[in-house]
């Protein structure tokens, strides 16, 4: 009772359908945050893109921005996709393993919306010089993850965000276990992964076009 009363007491109610008539809540795991930024992916399902975003933190030091596309008016299909990329950074100094889950709302597109470019085959588009192709793995003990560049791109960037799909926060115990040691390897990223029931890992590699 104890450990349930401590679950809801940590699960505040969350905004990302705030305001929007028809939406689709969706959420992420627990990420692992640290002073190194890191990236986590939400992707809505078909026929729907991001009209609302929000997170649930551990700590206040927390610092959690998204990517958005510019373009006028800033709204749903315009700034967002049917993939949003969530940026997180711990600031402060006393946190022992601080966390966030991110949220989204997913709206109806009315055409099924743009994508930002993501997940293997994605084609860059003009005015959009990279391409993420991504990797969502459950892992529950060791693991190798690779995500490559499709042919004719290149290799110029990497993310791996790692994170625990609990209901509430992950203890520090917990985190510890859930480890990913990169390592890049021409136009692909390989990363051995180690973790138990409910990890989760993330693996991006940013590609550009051959040019």
């Amino acid at each position: 009772m104890i450990a349930l009363l401590a679950a809801l007491a940590f699960a505040p109610a969350t905004n990302e359908c705030r305001g929007l008539q028809r939406c689709v809540p969706i959420k992420g795991p627990w990420v692992i945050v640290t002073k190194q930024p890191v990236q986590y992916e939400l992707t809505c399902p078909r026929g729907y893109v991001v009209g609302g975003t929000d997170a649930e933190l551990t700590d206040s030091a927390i610092d959690v921005t998204f990517l958005g596309t510019s373009g006028s008016p800033v709204s749903p299909g315009t700034t967002t996709s049917n993939t949003i990329v969530f940026i997180a950074t711990y600031v402060g100094t006393g946190a022992r393993a601080p966390t966030f889950r991110p949220h989204a709302g997913c709206v109806p597109s009315g055409g099924g919306g743009r994508r930002t470019p993501t997940m293997v085959h994605a084609v860059v588009p003009p005015g959009k010089p990279t391409v993420r192709h991504t990797k969502t793995v459950l892992v529950r003990s060791a693991r190798r993850i690779s995500v490559s560049c499709a042919a004719g791109e290149r290799l110029v960037g990497t993310n791996v965000a790692r994170g625990l799909d609990t209901p509430s926060p992950p203890s520090a115990a917990a985190v510890a276990l859930v480890r990913a040691t990169p390592t890049v390897r021409g136009n692909r990223i390989v990363v051995d992964a180690h973790g138990t029931a409910r990890a989760v890992v993330q693996v991006t590699a940013i590609c550009a076009g051959g040019r």
